[in-house]
């Protein structure tokens, strides 16, 4: 049996990194690690081959090939997955698809011969199964929420690491909170399911091996959903594990702001080498903050909390959320003045909307409020799929706003600035850069001068910033340089948007 894994194209979005991933000649920020995953659940004797859309062109010889080909995608990659499943049919191929977009719009594929939705540990075997019996149905889903003690380490000898700026694995899914606007609940549940240590210990032996050296994503709903196992098991296997390997990988991750509240767990994170952190802080306004049961975040200093973790030598990357139904006008001044006091430099903005199956999406229903049933998955894209409370042309307006104000280079480079101020990193003794890493870096230091320091507009605070770190803050410089790339890309990216007339996204 031929089967050929694809994962589809991503537009050009805020977490794509595409103008960034250049400058260090990379292709993509993650592979496709659900297809990876699955691709290890399959028969050992079957032939695999894997696409990612992101790095290789997806070619008809391909597509003949296969006996079968398995699509998973999010919802932002909803149109490349039409353009995808229509050369496959048009091919006469048999289509496999699961993950988060197939699982929560079942009803929009039914050209697909088969859906495996929800978590493949439930799913996959019963599919498979019937297929070898001549019997595969149209779709399989399940409403249980697998352990993931006995999910297998992923495929990765089905991608070239080279292609990527960063490997992922997962540990850990689910989240014990229930944010009104959030489906990780609907797709995952409440109650965090956890890897043991040996299946940490073999993923993380299994990206070394393949040649990987740098950012490791643990791509988890809320990595501190389990503080207790997280404490006890977790977290000293890794702080054991990078030891013994001399350092080899940077760590990021997703947790919720309660992580400032607790220094053992921080201070075990930044030793085990998690320099970033992504946090879900949506907006500085209690009355919205209750009003999507977003409790973890409210009766607390939300800048101090970040001014905290940055103090240990973790990045906060953040989501920031305008429109919800308790936003009045001065929403859009508070949310720029909390970015930039805050120094999160990495500031997600987007339009408040509703995914299929979240408790939003319910309630709006209920209030007649959608206007349509899809939801672009892209962040800020200025889509709305539901009627907000304040009146749109001002929400567009005030969003409008936010985003040339904060990615403008004055505003972004101050916060870059106030960041370097309070970031501490942890000292580790790591690994010489190999010469390939270091071509990579010197090739991200030439065109991060070129493109950022003369060709863009605004390059007068990339130079201000640029002489300060390298003389004051030395420490920070790579950090700098990094960040000064990651800032060329937002500002392309939300230069599609910002440069519009207002009237046109209405």
């Amino acid at each position: 049996m031929n089967i050929l894994l694809v994962y589809p194209q991503y537009p050009d979005t805020f977490w794509s990194f595409k103008h960034a991933l250049r400058f260090v000649l990379r292709k993509a920020a993650f592979p496709p690690l659900g297809l990876l995953t699955v691709a290890a659940m399959l028969p050992k004797e079957w032939n695999k081959k894997l696409v990612d859309m992101n790095v290789h062109s997806l070619t008809d010889k391909d597509i003949k090939w296969a006996d079968y080909v398995f699509i998973s995608a999010m919802v932002v990659q909803k149109n490349s997955v039409n353009e995808v499943i229509h050369r496959i049919k048009k091919l006469g191929v048999k289509i496999v698809a699961g993950g988060p977009l197939f699982t929560t719009e079942p009803e929009q594929f039914e050209e697909i011969d088969h859906l495996v939705l929800n978590e493949a540990e439930i799913t996959l075997a019963p599919f498979l199964n019937d297929l070898a019996a001549g019997e595969a149905k149209h779709l399989y889903s399940t409403t249980e929420h697998p352990a993931i003690t006995s999910t297998p380490t992923p495929l990765w000898s089905l991608v070239k690491m080279r292609n990527y700026s960063s490997m992922a694995l997962q540990y850990s899914r689910g989240c014990p909170f229930n944010c009104e606007f959030c489906d990780i609940t609907v797709l995952d549940g409440r109650i965090p399911r956890t890897k043991n240590t040996s299946q940490l210990y073999a993923e993380m032996e299994a990206i070394f091996n393949q040649g990987w050296r740098g950012t490791l994503f643990i791509v988890d709903d809320n990595f501190i959903g389990n503080k207790s196992k997280l404490k006890d098991e977790i977290l000293p296997a890794l702080i054991e594990w990078q030891a013994r390997r001399n350092h080899p990988f940077s760590l990021l991750t997703e947790a919720s702001i309660n992580l400032a509240d607790d220094e053992e767990l921080i201070n075990m994170m930044t030793k085990a080498g998690f320099n970033k952190v992504f946090i879900g802080i949506e907006t500085p306004n209690e009355a919205s903050l209750t009003e999507c049961s977003k409790n973890q975040n409210t009766n607390r200093d939300l800048v101090a909390a970040v001014k905290n973790i940055h103090n240990h030598g973790i990045e906060v990357m953040a989501g920031f959320i305008v429109g919800f139904d308790n936003d009045q006008a001065e929403i859009f001044k508070s949310q720029i003045n909390f970015i930039q006091k805050s120094g999160i430099v990495t500031a997600m903005v987007g339009l408040l909307n509703a995914p299929r199956g979240t408790r939003l999406y319910q309630r709006m229903k209920k209030e007649n409020r959608l206007v349509k049933q899809e939801f672009t998955g892209d962040n800020m894209d200025f889509s709305l799929n539901f009627e907000p409370r304040m009146d749109k042309k001002k929400l567009i307006e005030g969003y409008h706003n936010v985003l040339d104000t904060i990615y403008s280079p004055k505003h972004y480079y101050e916060r870059v600035k106030t960041l370097l101020k309070e970031y501490k990193p942890r000292r580790h003794r790591t690994q010489t850069p190999s010469i390939p890493t270091s071509f990579r870096l010197f090739c991200g230091l030439a065109n991060c001068v070129w493109f950022v320091g003369i060709r863009e507009k605004g390059r007068k605070y990339y130079w201000r910033m640029f002489a300060s770190t390298l003389f004051l803050r030395p420490r920070t410089f790579p950090m700098f340089v990094t960040l000064a790339v990651y800032g060329y890309h937002f500002r392309k990216v939300i230069s599609k948007c910002v440069e519009a007339p207002v009237a046109s996204l209405l």
